[in-house]
């Protein structure tokens, strides 16, 4: 009789949280590794304080601000004017761009002048803005708005013109037709589209907003970061680079949950 061969125990499974913990700690593995060599040569005098404080001194700048109540208030009124600046900004270039892709006679009309205008840079305006604005919250506001507004417009038109003439062509030989059509088929069709440009938007908006800050603001994440390097605070000033930094990927991870929401339907999302 022949001997039985003996089955070995299977491997160990990873566990799914410590599979999920790692997920989600990996992409901090570089910026934790910068921020370690940035201690490191700090610490052993390779890296001038003059040049780039410490991490820890950034730190403790950081929890200073906060105690004192000054980072929320130029935080709260930079999140204002980002808000106010991406809603007027990206809502005219999401209006105009299911507009000019949806009708050839609109884009004929718009279209040209838009593509103009989108070639200037927002900062080159700076001028004429202060013309005609003065150094109001409205200068601020205007300089926002323009700049988020092209991404928005430009990823819409590519989006509505991409939908697939064939799937469109089913649909409409099942009866589908006017707003029901543009509804169910053109629309999801263009939605990626759509939210690669939030998700750009709501990043450049903060690009911008370090420029619109430093227009005669009187608070503001901006006008905290240069009024620091009016008095050599190089702290402060990275307090506010981070800061910066970090909203913009809080905004890059609210676009992101956007496309999983809407676009769950899509198997690329899943």
């Amino acid at each position: 009789m022949a001997a039985s061969t003996p089955v070995s125990a299977p491997a160990a499974l990873p566990s799914r949280p410590l599979a999920r913990l790692s997920a989600a700690l990996a992409p901090w593995a570089l910026p934790i590794l910068l921020v370690a060599v940035w201690q490191a040569a700090a610490h052993t005098g390779l890296l001038s304080s003059r040049i780039l404080p410490e991490p820890w001194a950034v730190a403790t700048a950081f929890w200073n601000l906060a105690l004192s109540g000054e980072l929320w208030t130029h935080l709260k009124v930079s999140l204002s004017r980002a808000i106010a600046g991406f809603a007027v900004g990206a809502g005219l270039g999401l209006l105009l761009g299911l507009l000019n892709g949806s009708s050839r006679r609109a884009a004929t009309l718009l279209d040209t002048t838009l593509q103009m205008i989108r070639n200037i840079p927002a900062l080159a305006l700076i001028p004429l803005v202060i013309l005609w604005f003065g150094i109001d919250e409205a200068a601020k506001l205007f300089l926002l708005s323009i700049g988020v507004f092209f991404p928005m417009y430009l990823n819409t038109f590519h989006g509505i013109r991409s939908v697939d003439a064939g799937l469109i062509e089913m649909a409409r030989s099942y009866g589908l037709s006017g707003w029901a059509l543009y509804r169910d088929v053109i629309l999801p069709g263009a939605l990626p589209s759509i939210l690669v440009g939030v998700r750009f938007s709501l990043g450049l908006v903060w690009v911008l907003l370090i420029v619109a800050e430093t227009i005669s603001a009187q608070a503001g994440i901006g006008y905290m970061t240069m009024n620091a390097r009016e008095f050599l605070q190089t702290d402060v000033v990275l307090v506010g680079v981070l800061l910066y930094a970090l909203l913009g990927k809080a905004a890059d991870w609210s676009a992101r949950g956007l496309e999983r929401h809407f676009l769950r339907w899509n198997p690329a999302y899943q």
